[in-house]
């Protein structure tokens, strides 16, 4: 069995507790969950549009860093503070992930690190094997 690879990019916010940013094991990468937090200012914007845009972007960094894609995403999970703003969260996640159908779930939830709106997580596969 292939060993686990921890993955870190300076393109999402580094992990701020004992977890890494993503791991790669096989052919799989496993994204933590990734706030809203811009990975340069460490700024959080203040609507859930915003949010679920920086989130997914950070997602995309993770992912590329262990040799994925969005367009490779298997599974998503959605923590969303409000599910009254699901239609808003998904309408930008459509933009991101286009016609390409994953599974997913979202999960309305009572809080978020640092108060977000909106945590996403993902699974997806690589194309090319673990070295």
């Amino acid at each position: 069995m292939p060993q686990p690879t921890t993955l870190r990019t300076d393109r999402a916010p580094a992990a701020v507790g004992p977890y890494a940013q993503g791991v790669r094991l096989g052919d799989l990468v496993f994204c933590s969950g990734q706030l809203p937090i811009d990975p340069v200012t460490g700024e959080i914007a203040a609507d859930v549009e915003a949010q679920t845009r920086q989130s997914l972007a950070n997602v995309a960094a993770v992912l590329e860093a262990g040799g994925a894609s969005l367009a490779t995403v298997v599974k998503t999970t959605v923590f969303l503070k409000d599910m009254n703003q699901f239609a808003l969260m998904n309408a930008v996640y459509q933009q991101f992930f286009g016609t390409s159908v994953s599974a997913r779930s979202t999960i309305e939830v009572a809080r978020l690190p640092r108060d977000v709106l909106v945590e996403i997580e993902a699974i997806a596969g690589v194309s090319a094997p673990q070295e």
